[in-house]
């Protein structure tokens, strides 16, 4: 297992090189970068994109002995106006043009929702909804496999690819090796199925464990009816079954830390490790 971070929690106008180093110097081995979020000191808007910047970027960080792990690229693929869906979809088509530049052949992203400040929608879950994506991921794939790069698709609970059987069904009806999964288990889980969280993850690696390319590793807290994001090892998920279905199914597999607290990132590294270390493959 190699641990990443998300480079969404670093201060986003940190020049290149000192968000390498510091990336280096916490003990993590590879990152996920958000264009242009997270690299807000270069233009790296909707045509900007270019073999050199690319390469630069991906120099930079290799230099510190950190891999890019991800190209993350979280559009609305079903952004309920078209004229800005499809100007999104360009955006992560360009993404995929130049992510061997940046040393990485993963483009990331969710799957949406009709609300455009990616609340809740309760058409996220419907038939329709679901044509419209599969319309968006069919162009982005097709592109992707020209350029033998990997979308990933993340599922979360309250989108489109909101349960183990609707990432299934995505995989199954576009049918391509180039759509890969993003697997972040706390995403699938909610205050109304947490406490089944066991069948979630298993139900994940029976439907599309193959297809797991990358995992994100956060971790969750109840408290008085609420559902809380917190840093991994500090709260509720079952570590031990995840990790064991990975060293099974994925071993060396990326695993990228999110909701981390800085000054304490090196606590859940250390718990990750741990965890992973004495944990055996289920037989």
């Amino acid at each position: 297992m190699r641990i990443g971070v998300s480079a969404r929690f670093f201060d986003k106008y940190m020049p290149v090189d000192q968000l390498a180093k510091k990336v280096s110097d916490m003990g993590f081995d590879c990152i996920q970068i958000t264009l242009p979020n997270t690299l807000s000191s270069i233009d790296t808007g909707l045509g900007r994109l270019n073999p050199g910047m690319a390469n630069y970027i991906g120099e930079t960080f290799r230099k510190h002995g950190v891999q890019i792990a991800v190209l993350e690229c979280y559009i609305n693929p079903i952004h309920p106006d078209e004229t800005e869906r499809k100007r999104q979809i360009a955006m992560f088509k360009e993404r995929i043009r130049y992510a061997r530049e940046f040393g990485t052949s993963v483009v990331a992203t969710e799957t949406g929702s009709l609300n455009t400040n990616f609340t809740f929608h309760p058409e996220n879950h419907s038939e329709k909804t679901l044509g419209v994506l599969l319309r968006s991921l069919d162009e982005m794939v097709n592109e992707a496999e020209k350029f033998g790069i990997m979308v990933c698709i993340e599922g979360v609970k309250s989108f489109v690819a909101h349960s183990p059987q609707r990432i299934r069904r995505i995989l199954d009806e576009i049918d391509s090796v180039n759509l890969q999964v993003l697997f972040d288990p706390v995403n699938l889980l909610s205050i109304e199925n947490y406490k089944d969280q066991d069948k979630v993850i298993k139900d994940s690696f029976d439907l599309f464990g193959d297809n797991i390319i990358v995992v994100h590793a956060k971790d969750f807290q109840v408290k008085d009816g609420q559902f809380k994001l917190v840093q991994s090892g500090k709260g509720m998920l079952n570590y031990e079954l995840l990790f064991k279905l990975l060293k099974e199914r994925k071993p060396y597999i990326n695993v990228i830390m999110e909701d981390i607290e800085l000054d304490i990132a090196h606590e859940g590294i250390s718990y990750l490790r741990s965890v992973y270390d004495k944990v055996s493959i289920l037989k």
